[in-house]
């Protein structure tokens, strides 16, 4: 067995098992067991179910064409448009219904609900105006924007005339954005002005800028209003290539575009993920497959309806909130909400608050805020009633069944199923977890592979292992919602999801396995444990962080000479980012050169990458063939026993450098 085998065996842990009550069951959107055995045996009509879900201009010739793996087609010769599929559609029955409820930070500020007709007038209009600024179809264009309603109105006026959209999460720096926007030929930016954090504003449109200086060709920016006159002290003067919303928004009102027919495999958006390289990875996702994928799993996995006032917490700069925000919401027709704010402003119960102004139906959100929310105590949702709840989720990374159960107690009064779900951005929707109509929940584990999904757990050599053991989480048929390729860089596709236990000479779809490098196991009803990634990217508070991005930006620093980033637990963040660092002769290890370094990650990627703690050590861990041994460097930031040593070619460095973490 491995050294990796090992540590994933040693994380694994007996679990309880919880029913779904009798009253979710009975009104579930999915209650009927056999939807496992029907899925499998009618593979892959059984995807037509979720197409169904949607309206198609032209209705498809095939499910699936997989005569060129590992890039299957989906719905093919199918067109329809993600906009009308979110708005236009539902204008008869819901015009006058929320589709989006949104709560600025400000809890004296007036929140903004728009109707699907609201949403319809103001998505028309963007569009109109994106097209007058010469955004054709198949132009990337980057939307770079905190938690604001112009974020997801804008994202659909892309889709509605037939261009990519690619959103940088708003923490990311400058560097960030340039080096998105250069890698997708972006030449058009939808930012803001600010927005607003614990109770301040922030400046954006500096930051928006600095990036701008760095993007290698010409671009139009288009830059929303935000913060009003909160913002006049930033003197934000617009650029002649730069162009205020509101004004381009008053220009084209009452604009009516007529929407573009986008082939189901059409590029929806972009969404750069971290790499082991340390260059981002552009995702691409199709407009038939994507879509499908994310109302069907909104609709069987978050049993959304459109009575319903779903809640999801996170972010519209990640995968969770494309999918669980914006576009699986809207296709169902339900109320989505938007929170600008953070969970302790202007107190710790502010979601619970939100929760009971709302009704929220629904509540998805991370293990990271569960674990903060346990932190600071029940006393906080006790105050309020959350009764309107009928559904909890977890997404972003494994739950610990200790916080699984306090969610389920405190949150979810024990009658709320809890929903564990396991995906990723290029999966672009949930894959392994429960189906909460159907299925018993354990806490800790997500739970079984969705209906029509081949999940096993394997050995390295790509054999399956016994309940019970731990392995390497594989998907071994293709699914609608997966990322058809990276962005310009087919290669890099295989490479990075399909080669490890792929026969990549083959032109048999069997022959090819989807890999996403997450550790797990498998018990014996089938439910799968995920245990954690295995390659060299972190999982910050549910956010993805590649090693080799955040050691670029430390190694740029003058007088770092080599590091390695590795990550350690925390009980809130979940991974923190723990760097071990070589200075160059001369340099001195001194508390303002650390502060020096973490302000360089912070410049770089985001306050979101920095460092737990800078570790200063004269030599790295190495076997003989000069690998850096990062495994270690994770037993020193957790204060575990230190693993087998053997193979290093500089042994002693690692009780040096322990001494100096533990102050030994």
């Amino acid at each position: 067995m491995s050294d990796e085998d090992v540590e994933l065996e040693a994380r694994l842990e007996e679990q309880e098992v919880f029913e779904p009550s009798d009253a979710f069951v009975e009104q579930a959107n999915v209650s009927d067991a056999g939807i496992y055995e029907e899925f499998e045996e009618e593979w892959p009509e059984c995807w037509e179910g979720a197409a169904d879900l949607l309206d198609w201009e032209e209705s498809y010739d095939q499910v699936l064409d997989d005569s060129n793996p590992p890039f299957y087609e989906w719905f093919t010769d199918g067109t329809l448009n993600a906009s009308t599929n979110c708005i236009d559609r539902h204008l008869d029955e819901r015009g006058d219904e929320a589709a989006i409820e949104w709560v600025g930070e400000p809890v004296d500020e007036d929140n903004v609900t728009l109707t699907y007709s609201d949403l319809h007038e103001k998505v028309n209009e963007a569009a109109a105006a994106l097209r007058d600024l010469g955004v054709g179809e198949d132009d990337v264009v980057t939307m770079y924007m905190p938690m604001i309603p112009e974020l997801p109105i804008a994202m659909l006026a892309c889709a509605r005339i037939g261009a990519p959209h690619s959103v940088v999460f708003a923490g990311f720096s400058a560097d960030a954005l340039a080096t998105r926007m250069n890698s997708a030929d972006s030449e058009y930016l939808v930012t803001c002005d600010g927005y607003y954090r614990r109770g301040d504003p922030l400046d954006h449109l500096d930051k928006a800028n600095e990036g701008l200086e760095g993007v290698e060709h010409d671009t139009d920016t288009v830059v929303v209003d935000r913060l009003g006159r909160n913002g006049d002290d930033f003197g934000h003067d617009l650029a002649d290539d730069q162009h205020d919303w509101g004004e381009l928004m008053a220009d084209h009102e009452g604009a009516e575009v007529e929407p573009v027919d986008r082939d189901a495999e059409d590029m929806l958006f972009l969404m750069y993920t971290s790499g082991t390289t340390g260059k981002p990875k552009g995702v691409k996702h199709t407009t038939g497959g994507y879509l499908s994928w994310t109302a069907w799993t909104s609709q069987a996995v978050l049993d959304i309806k459109p009575e319903d006032t779903y809640f999801c917490s996170a972010d519209i700069g990640w995968i969770t909130g494309h999918s669980y925000i914006v576009y699986g919401p809207l296709a169902l027709g339900t109320t989505t909400m938007m929170y600008e704010g953070t969970p302790d402003h202007p107190d710790r119960d502010r979601l619970w608050e939100i929760v009971e102004d709302y009704g929220a139906t629904q509540l998805y959100t991370a293990p990271t805020a569960i674990r903060a929310f346990m932190k600071w105590g029940e006393e906080y949702p006790d105050q309020h009633d959350l009764s309107s709840l009928r559904l909890l989720g977890t997404v972003g990374e494994p739950i610990n069944p200790r916080a699984w159960k306090w969610y389920y107690k405190h949150i979810g009064n024990e009658e709320c199923p809890v929903v564990d779900t396991w995906w990723q951005t290029e999966t672009g929707g949930m894959m392994v977890t429960t189906l909460p109509g159907v299925k018993d929940m354990k806490p800790g584990s997500a739970g079984p592979p969705l209906p029509g999904l081949d999940v096993q757990i394997v050995d390295t050599n790509g054999d399956e292992v016994e309940p019970g053991r731990a392995g390497y989480l594989t998907v071994n048929k293709p699914w609608p919602g997966m990322l058809r390729t990276l962005y310009k860089n087919d290669e890099r596709f295989i490479e990075e999801y399909w080669a490890e236990y792929s026969d990549t000479d083959s032109s048999d779809p069997d022959d090819w396995v989807y890999f996403p490098e997450d550790g797990a196991k498998i018990d014996e009803d089938g439910y799968i444990t995920v245990l954690g990634r295995v390659d060299d990217v972190l999982n910050v508070s549910g956010h993805r962080l590649g090693t080799m991005e955040i050691e670029s930006a430390i190694v740029g620093v003058e007088g770092v000479a080599e590091a390695a980033v590795v990550g350690g637990d925390h009980p809130v963040k979940g991974e923190a980012v723990y760097a071990y660092v070589i200075v160059e002769d001369g340099q001195e290890e001194s508390d303002e050169f650390r502060a020096e370094i973490v302000e360089a990650v912070e410049d770089a990627i985001g306050p979101i990458a920095r460092p737990e703690q800078v570790i200063f050590t004269p030599e790295l861990p190495k076997t003989r063939s000069g690998k850096i041994m990062r495994r270690l460097l994770e037993d020193i930031a957790n204060g575990e026993e230190l693993g087998n040593t053997s193979t290093l070619r500089n042994p002693e460095i690692v009780e040096d450098i322990r001494q100096v973490v533990q102050g030994d």
